[in-house]
């Protein structure tokens, strides 16, 4: 099965795994330039749960987030990354989201049953707003790691 999918097929895999009594962790984020912080983000999430989802963002958002120099790797080479890596099961390519709007919207569609955080997540009201919103539960299930930030080790290279 391709672990790599658009929002509508993910969203029927979503479904499909919930009538079957499975449970859904999600995360999300940019994943440009991978480090054992984010290996050990997929391993414990997916702990949490029976399939891990991850949300992955589009060039143009991080872009937007982070600088002109970023993203290093296309989303398209960063989800052929994530795709190798045992605990993750499906990566959602996103097309560039504008506002928390959107994003509301796209959790609506997926109803995860856990949305998995870090530790200090500058996004976590967002999380819980949106995980009340579809009775989910959102945990911290790592803490960040100091000088594990990929925009540390950008200034780096």
């Amino acid at each position: 099965m391709n672990k790599i999918l658009n929002i509508k097929k993910a969203t029927e895999l979503s479904k499909q795994l919930k009538q079957e009594g499975k449970s859904v962790v999600l995360i999300g984020g940019c994943f440009d330039v991978l480090h054992t912080g984010h290996v050990e983000f997929f391993k414990k999430a997916k702990t949490y749960g029976d399939v891990l989802f991850v949300l992955l963002e589009s060039d143009e958002t991080i872009k937007k987030l982070k600088g002109k120099n970023r993203p290093i790797h296309t989303q398209t080479d960063r989800a052929k990354v994530l795709a190798t890596i045992e605990p993750i099961n499906t990566i959602i390519m996103l097309p560039q989201l504008e506002n928390n709007n959107d994003y509301d919207s796209l959790i609506s569609k997926l109803k995860p049953t856990i949305i998995a955080t870090t530790t200090g997540d500058p996004n976590r009201y967002h999380k819980e707003r949106q995980a009340k919103l579809i009775q989910a539960k959102v945990i911290d299930v790592v803490s960040r790691i100091k000088n594990k930030s990929t925009n540390q080790l950008t200034k780096l290279l």
